[in-house]
């Protein structure tokens, strides 16, 4: 029996393990990324591990994120950032080069490599063969040290597509039916991977819409051949040079097996507030909109915006609509300009920002107070946007520009217009003039990092306790994301290098007295949290372990987790325990005390655990799911102090 396509990825970087699901390994990181958001924690934890330079074949920090400088932090984290890549050996992408991931599909990209980022959606750049995962920024540190990433050994799952998309169908539609189908959780501990006679209709762009939102169903990644469409990609990028081959073999087998038939598909839709509440467009159609938005990583390419622009040529814009255009990178703007779409996207009413992730972020374009926006971003967790009580629906671009003209939404099949045919430039304008290249270590070594004054260390981590005696801070519900443990946007990202300012914002959308009563407790106890299934769902930012670990959170009990949260718990010394029992979830209350003792011992020597709850006097069975090695990190206080050990004992 042959491989598939992910395995011959994964035994290729193979460094510890073996490829057996469920078990623990370890692979080679040939590229990472990192971005604005999470890159300054980054930087500093190279710093706080001594790193001379990154041991990558090719590692980006991308400033895509906090764009907008309203003060001196954004500024001043920018020259921080440029001045760690001159340091440390990194490329540097400007800010207003672009999104992180169609930038980096377009300029560094290889099929076969491996690429390790600290953002979510990572997984992008599956879309040309390689093998891309996104982890907490800690994690990607430790592999620009040159270390493996470890990761659970995911099941794999096949999806078999055949078939043609129909007018005023695209990729964000085939990611939507998988999400329709399967929901926010269904790619848990799963890796997904695209195949059959309907790729031949998918630019790599359109792959890299699908890989991209694999995201929002928590798989691992999401892996695509490197097929002609790989090539003719690369060749319009100027680098042929890096294509290789990379196909499953014939008779390869998947854990999991599923078929789309893209012909049957028709325009989808997710409902507030969850990328898995998903309908056809046509069953909410007329409902009136405030805003269209078009852009972000989930639809990035030159047809993203090229196709709205012929959709809307000529017209205008409902007078009631906002209709916002993201440009997700330099290049594809200047292409937009060349070839006339951005007139016509500008004559009919549209309003264009800087190329970067803006919106999707909660950066800017912030929709009004319980009004429609579409967006064709990958998320629409509740308060994402910017606005707390938003109404966000995410959509195809085609989607978005027909309820742009009309008002309402609408199902792009009703406007009564030929489907637009717009294919990618086969010889389009390449932009690399806003990418700084590393410097040689010579002169490297002899760069200073610029911190401003709202860069800070990181804290002290302390060394796993024997005994707890901690009281349930916060009960909280299923799917709770990363964006509801610490928000983003733009009072909250630009204290992203100040864990202690940073931290008062935690779980402010849930509950905004969890900070003052997490800092009550902690210099006596410290506090766990209790949660439902999915918890930490969303994307990678570290902050949302770090900030509540530095408010004293010690342990989270929940029913299940989402992987990278999960690591990120770890990575910072925070326990992270599933209940045996969901029954037990009931029963547990916001207020109880609960006592753990011998818990060195007890996570060492086994997986389950007893825990008490003294308050209702019954005691709770709990187990881990951590590696010897995860725990040998875990006693130690997390990542950082285990790589310091280490290093001093060498």
């Amino acid at each position: 029996m042959g491989d598939n396509l992910a395995q011959k990825l994964i035994r290729s970087h193979l460094i510890e393990g073996e490829i057996t699901t469920g078990s623990e390994i370890g692979i080679r990181i040939d590229q990472t990324l990192t971005q604005d958001a999470t890159g300054t924690l980054v930087m500093l934890e190279l710093e706080a591990m001594g790193l001379d330079r990154v041991k990558t074949e090719v590692s980006v920090q991308y400033v895509d994120h906090n764009l907008i400088q309203e003060d001196y932090k954004n500024a001043d984290d920018h020259i921080f950032l440029h001045s760690a890549c001159q340091r440390y050996g990194l490329w540097y992408s400007r800010a207003g080069n672009g999104v992180s991931h169609p930038v980096h599909q377009e300029r560094f990209g290889k099929p076969g490599k491996t690429l390790l980022g600290s953002d979510s959606h990572t997984p992008a750049a599956g879309a040309i063969g390689m093998l891309a995962i996104g982890a907490g920024g800690l994690e990607v540190a430790f592999a620009m040290a040159g270390k493996p990433f470890y990761f659970k050994m995911s099941q794999i799952w096949g999806v078999r597509l055949v078939g043609e998309l129909p007018d005023w169908v695209s990729a964000k539609d085939v990611i939507l039916e998988m999400l329709r189908r399967h929901g926010v959780a269904g790619g848990v501990n799963r890796i997904i991977e695209y195949h059959g006679p309907g790729l031949r209709y998918l630019s790599a762009m359109d792959r890299h819409v699908i890989a991209n939102m694999g995201a929002e169903l928590g798989a691992t990644t999401t892996v695509f051949p490197s097929d002609d469409e790989v090539r003719r990609f690369l060749k319009s990028q100027g680098r042929e040079q890096d294509w290789v081959e990379l196909t499953a073999d014939a008779d390869a087998r998947y854990d999991i097996d599923e078929e789309i038939d893209l012909s049957t598909l028709e325009p989808l839709i997710a409902k507030p507030s969850s990328p898995g509440n998903i309908v056809p467009v046509r069953e909410v159609a007329g409902a009136k909109i405030y805003q269209a938005y078009i852009g972000s990583s989930a639809n990035p390419g030159y047809r993203d915006f090229a196709v709205p622009a012929e959709i809307v040529k000529g017209k205008q814009i409902h007078e009631d609509v906002s209709f916002d255009v993201n440009p997700t990178s330099r290049q594809i703007l200047e292409n937009l300009v060349k070839d006339g779409h951005l007139l016509s996207l500008i004559r009919a009413g549209a309003r264009i920002h800087q190329a970067g992730c803006g919106g999707c972020i909660g950066m800017g374009q912030a929709p009004a107070t319980g009004r429609i926006s579409l967006r064709t971003v990958p998320r629409n967790f509740p308060g994402r946007s910017g606005t707390q009580e938003d109404q966000v629906y995410l959509v195809s671009p085609e989607t978005a520009a027909a309820s742009a003209l009309t008002g309402v939404i609408t199902d792009p099949r009703t406007l009564g217009m030929d489907y637009p045919r717009v294919r990618d430039p086969e010889h389009p304008l390449v932009n690399t003039e806003m990418l700084v290249a590393p410097l040689p270590p010579e002169i490297a070594r002899s760069i200073d990092l610029i911190k401003g004054p709202n860069i800070q260390g990181l804290p002290l981590f302390e060394l796993l306790s024997d005994e707890f005696t901690l009281p349930i801070l916060l009960k909280l519900k299923d799917n709770i994301s990363t964006d509801e443990i610490l928000p983003a946007g733009t009072r909250v990202l630009p204290f992203r290098s100040n864990i202690a300012k940073i931290s008062e914002f935690a779980f402010e959308r849930i509950d905004p007295t969890y900070p003052k009563r997490a800092r009550e407790i902690h210099d006596t106890k410290g506090h766990a949290i209790l949660a439902g299934n999915n918890y930490g769902q969303g994307s990678s930012r570290e902050h949302a372990a770090l900030a509540p670990y530095f408010l004293g959170l010690r342990i989270v009990i929940a029913k299940s987790f989402a992987r990278i949260h999960w690591q990120n718990l770890i990575d910072f010394g925070v326990l992270p325990l599933t209940l045996k029992r969901p029954v037990d979830y009931d029963e547990l209350q916001q207020g109880d005390i609960l006592s753990l003792k011998n818990l060195r011992k007890a996570v060492t020597e086994g997986r389950e655990l007893m825990v008490l709850n003294t308050t209702r006097n019954y005691s709770i069975p709990v187990e881990h799911a951590l590696s010897k090695r995860q725990v040998e990190m875990l006693l130690e206080g997390g990542l950082i102090n285990w790589l310091k050990r280490r290093i001093s004992n060498k």
